[in-house]
């Protein structure tokens, strides 16, 4: 009867390993938990909500040997979540963040924007968004369209959940990284994280890394796998041009009383040209594209009649030869505007004032105070007499000056930008040509902003954005979504990224 006994452990051994998970199960698996996850509130501007997700966070990360610490910030702590292999030579730091944006429940169709619904998302043929539930889940949803709803479902709860059922997969396998990991949860990213620079620098130790993997943002439009070298940068800016002291009535003052609005009006539209340029001088001064960069931004598969169709277009700006391009230089954005009352409530009067909000997109080049500052000394060149901010102009300041103004502005955090082609680049592209067979798509930068800078500045570390989601998912909006298609493919790319030798 000996004789039988290894035929029998063999035996026993091919059923274990025909009854181990598949990536694929295991990812399917984890759809409860994950949406678990989404359950929990999430805005950090409110008070409280953000400790219930830090502590599932401890939790999972606790149950899978992970070392949990809280960083102390201004704001709310930051999360450190570590595992080091004993005799790794290098350490890889991932930033993940844990917050949403505010939510207006009364613009969610398919269910509350904290009970996560599977469903579709459907464009008419009128450009009409269409969204339905679905009962239940298809037999293989890695192939079909249906989605999760719910706040944060890509930006940015589903990279980290992915980075878990990763994980898990990986330790399945008998596998671990060659490399410390270290996971970093930012609980204020949604909020611009106003006190991060400070906290990078008093944890600069606990921070230390060899490289930072971004895990935020939605890959290509063409939905493939994609590595973005950097991302934009982010200043805000409010401009007042002050008219009479009260509204005056058009036809009594008309022709005689200045209008602010118009006014307004006119140094903006002296800020850029016909074609959409800033004409500001100096603005884009130190941004040179050489033909080595003109090639790869040339490379990226942008469906460029496409995305004038979608977005609704014919004629794109003419800052850079294309979108790609477009990205590279600092923008200078009109993203509201005030003066008096429209439609039903429009009246004949001339406005008090009138006030723009701005923001300016930043690149590696490009010093946010420093554009402030430029954009506030054309406002002077106008003729304006610039007031601080907060206040009405006093009398005298009426009787002085021909044209009042207020300006104020401030740098959220800087752009930065890493070579692709670098020791961090390189790795990451081979984890995901090995994974899916092909290369990713590369991004020299995003459009979007993340608050990376301090980590790059600070810690001296390379930098690139590993996006898992899909591009329409919504984000910052109502009845955000993640397509379970890019839900299962996340999986796969971080389960390549943690077995893919440094």
């Amino acid at each position: 009867m000996l004789r039988f006994l290894p035929v029998f452990f063999l035996s026993l051994l091919c059923t274990c390993v025909s009854a181990q998970k598949t990536l694929n199960q295991r990812t399917l698996e984890s759809l409860d938990a994950y949406q678990a996850f989404l359950s929990i509130p999430n805005d950090a501007r409110i008070e409280g909500q953000l400790e219930p997700n830090l502590v599932w966070l401890e939790t999972e990360f606790g149950k899978r040997g992970f070392k949990a610490e809280r960083l102390k910030n201004a704001g709310l702590d930051l999360l450190l979540l570590s595992y080091t292999i004993p005799d790794a030579r290098e350490t890889v730091l991932f930033y993940g963040h844990a917050d949403g944006q505010p939510v207006d429940v009364t613009k969610w169709v398919l269910s509350p924007p904290f009970k996560p619904v599977y469903g579709k998302m459907e464009t008419g043929a009128d450009g009409t968004i269409n969204y339905a539930k679905v009962a239940e889940l298809p037999a293989k949803p890695e192939t079909t369209d249906v989605r999760i709803f719910a706040r944060s479902s890509s930006d940015a709860k589903a990279p980290i959940m992915l980075f878990l059922v990763a994980w898990d997969q990986m330790i399945a396998d008998g596998k671990k990284p060659n490399y410390n990991v270290k996971f970093i949860v930012d609980p204020m990213e949604e909020a611009s994280s106003p006190d991060l620079p400070g906290a990078v620098t008093t944890h600069r130790e606990a921070l230390a890394a060899d490289h930072l993997i971004i895990l935020d943002g939605p890959v290509h439009t063409t939905n493939q796998p994609t590595l973005v070298g950097g991302a934009r940068g982010i200043a805000g800016a409010r401009l007042t041009v002050y008219g009479p002291k009260l509204a005056q009535h058009s036809g009594h003052y008309g022709n005689y009383a200045p209008n602010p609005a118009l006014r307004l009006a006119q140094l903006l539209a002296g800020m850029k040209d016909i074609n959409g340029r800033v004409t500001i001088p100096g603005y884009y001064d130190g941004i040179e594209l050489d033909a080595e960069t003109r090639e790869m931004l040339a490379a990226v598969p942008d469906d460029l009649p496409a995305i004038h169709g979608r977005i609704g277009f014919r004629s794109p700006d003419g800052v850079g030869g294309n979108l790609q391009e477009a990205l590279q230089y600092p923008s200078l954005n009109i993203k509201g505007f005030k003066a008096g009352w429209v439609g039903q409530a429009a009246r004949t009067i001339i406005p008090d004032n009138a006030v723009v909000n701005m923001d300016l997109r930043l690149v590696k080049e490009s010093d946010g105070d420093r554009l402030l500052g430029l954009v506030r000394d054309y406002i002077k060149a106008q003729g304006y007499h610039i007031i601080p901010e907060g206040r009405e102009p006093t009398d005298a300041e009426r009787a002085t000056y021909d044209r009042l103004a207020s300006f104020g502005g401030k740098t959220s955090y800087a752009a930065f930008r890493t070579d692709l082609n670098g020791p961090t680049g390189t790795w990451l592209q081979s984890a995901l040509k090995n994974t899916f067979g092909k290369d990713p798509v590369l991004l020299r930068t995003m459009g979007g902003s993340v608050p990376i800078a301090p980590f790059v500045t600070t810690l001296d570390v390379p930098a690139v954005v590993l996006p898992l989601v899909n591009p329409d998912n919504n984000q910052h909006s109502p009845n955000e979504n993640i397509l379970l298609r890019n839900y299962f493919s996340g999986a796969e790319t971080l389960y390549g990224v943690l077995t893919e030798a440094l």
